[in-house]
């Protein structure tokens, strides 16, 4: 009975594909474009890491065009800056990239100093540096761990978390505050670093290449990890430069340019470090490369504490540098000084100047016009996630869907600070 009815289910589908095949029907389209959909993956989506609008165009699961829509970010910083005394703007980039804002505000005040033709004191470089540092070393935390758990690796996203509170933890330490710092002043810094801020990062620096051998062991030869990110989204080094890669993304495609050896600033000149790059430009070199990056990351902050040397923190300029408050508080030509500059700002000379710095995420730039007064005629931001942003339509086309989500984690984007 069971093999009759087998027998007729058999007949009756031989029979239908047998009608179909006469009324030459096409059971498959022979126009790829035919049958795609659109999908749209954001703004909400949290594996778009913010509020990053992708619009895919999918036949079946494989990804034929990508469009990013951004902007649900805006806050018109660049505007703001315009209406703001020099000294006034230096908080608003600590809501740039949001995941490192030490280094934005070194980048804001190297630019101010520029314009106004100072420079800080050789302590306080030393301090802004290892901040850099730690800043970057907690932005790449971020995305080696974001990575992680946008593939299904939970594990490795608590122990890069756990290392970053740790860094928290210094920065309340040592600039009063955990996440948006305003630690940095035209000049100089805020204060100075204290005995057992110094001795917490030694601490920190000893400690945390022993969790990231940690870390490379849970994830390095994970061979669902390796297929999920050995070859995909990958771009040439000449279509890396084209596009205006910066930072990891584009060293993680052949080249060697960092500002930090290319155009240096700071110290960065005295100290001994190696530039990691690879040559495979997919989403696992730009997964590795991170990692090396804190590795040397490490190297840098380990000499300049070595060689941090005593002296002032803050430049004794009163047109342009803020006196300490010690001194506001006792001398009357400190707190007229106090005065004028919180109210009216410095007044650098006409001129136009550009500085950038290697942030984590790449060429973090400023561009400041200047006519005299104690607000920038004009300001513009270089924010790497912003350009590295454009080159994500090309990483994924030909990609699956389930491969979007790590290919955007590799390009590392903050939406603050694109959506600038």
């Amino acid at each position: 009975m069971k093999e009759n009815s087998l027998s007729n289910n058999q007949d009756i589908r031989n029979k239908i594909i047998q009608k179909l095949l006469e009324q030459d029907v096409q059971i498959v389209s022979e126009d790829p474009l035919e049958n795609t959909m659109v999908l749209n993956m954001g703004p909400s989506h949290p594996s778009t890491h913010g509020v990053l609008r992708v619009i895919l165009k999918l036949d079946g699961e494989t990804v034929v065009d990508a469009m990013c829509d951004v902007g649900y970010l805006h806050r018109g910083f660049e505007k703001i800056a315009e209406n703001s005394t020099y000294h006034e703007f230096i908080p608003h980039t600590d809501r740039l990239d949001y995941l490192s804002p030490l280094s934005n505000n070194v980048a804001i005040a190297l630019a101010i100093e520029k314009v106004a033709g100072i420079t800080a004191p050789p302590r306080a470089q030393y301090i802004r540096t290892i901040l850099c540092e730690l800043a970057r070393i907690s932005s790449h935390l971020m995305a080696i761990g974001s990575i992680g758990i946008d593939l299904g690796a939970l594990t490795y996203w608590f122990y890069t978390f756990t290392e970053r509170e740790k860094l928290y933890d210094i920065f309340d330490l040592v600039v009063g505050a955990r996440f948006t710092t305003s630690f940095t002043r035209i000049g100089g810094i805020s204060h100075d670093i204290t005995e057992e801020g110094i001795q917490a990062i030694k601490v920190f620096i000893k400690e945390l290449p022993s969790i990231l051998k940690k870390c490379e062991k849970l994830l390095n030869r994970n061979r669902i990890f390796i297929d999920r990110t050995q070859g995909i989204g990958k771009i040439s080094l000449e279509d890396a430069l084209n596009w205006g890669l910066s930072g990891p993304n584009l060293r993680a495609s052949g080249s060697e340019r960092d500002l930090r050896k290319d155009e240096p600033y700071l110290i960065y000149p005295e100290l001994d470090f190696d530039v990691p790059y690879y040559n495979e430009g997919d989403t696992l070199a730009r997964f590795l490369i991170r990692i090396d990056e804190i590795y040397e990351s490490l190297r840098i902050v380990e000499q300049a504490l070595k060689k941090l040397p005593e002296g002032e923190i803050i430049s004794n300029d009163p047109k342009n540098a803020l006196p300490r408050k010690e001194k506001i508080y006792t001398k009357m030509e400190e707190l007229i000084n106090d005065f004028m500059l919180v109210n009216f700002g410095i007044n650098p000379p006409v001129g136009e100047i550009y500085q950038a710095i290697e942030s984590s995420k790449g060429e973090l730039g400023f561009y400041i016009v200047s006519d005299g007064s104690g607000y920038p005629w004009r300001l513009k931001i270089r924010s790497p996630s912003f350009c590295n942003l454009q080159v994500l339509p090309l990483l994924l086309k030909g990609q699956m869907i389930s491969d979007v989500v790590a290919i955007i984690g590799s390009i590392d984007p903050v939406m603050g600070e694109c959506d600038k």
